[in-house]
């Protein structure tokens, strides 16, 4: 697992985006969310207007930190896949690539099984685009330019706030 910060360029974003949009449509669920382990949200997909992603993304990562501490207690490096049924709502949460949380809300118009096997395949293609991603970062490591910043000099900053 890499803790490094990734950057992410839009079309990375975008490649994101259509692999959420396709398990939004293929699982038929309500909506889709992209988490990074820090609790922040990389993407969404899905019907999903007017929820607070801020918070779903917090405390998604909150769960997956207090799971895996669970996992640890009773001997198992992690627990990647969680379930929580509501009265009209389901979550369905994945660690992906153990860097990224997958998490999809789903309703009584999709089932479980479905949702399962439809997060199996978009969570490999998700692992995919990371490591394309993780790949990059690795390769700008090496070529001395790790931030997308590397080539703004302090010259350059000092003529931006001066007046």
């Amino acid at each position: 697992m890499h803790d490094t910060q990734l950057v992410m360029y839009d079309e990375d974003f975008r490649k994101v985006r259509t692999v959420i949009q396709k398990l939004v449509r293929d699982a038929n669920a309500k909506g889709c969310f992209v988490v990074d382990r820090n609790g922040q949200l990389i993407g969404e997909a899905g019907e999903m207007q007017g929820i607070d992603t801020t918070s779903l993304a917090s405390l998604t990562a909150g769960c997956i930190a207090a799971t895996c501490g669970l996992a640890k207690i009773v001997g198992e490096e992690e627990f990647p896949v969680h379930f929580h049924q509501g009265q009209k709502d389901n979550l369905h949460i994945t660690l992906v690539a153990k860097r990224i949380i997958l998490v999809v809300i789903f309703d009584d118009r999709s089932s479980l099984g479905l949702v399962r096997l439809r997060v199996k395949k978009a969570g490999g293609e998700l692992a995919r685009v990371f490591e394309e991603i993780q790949k990059k970062a690795d390769q700008g490591d090496a070529g001395g330019s790790g931030t997308p910043f590397a080539e703004i000099t302090d010259e350059d900053i000092d003529n931006l706030f001066s007046v």
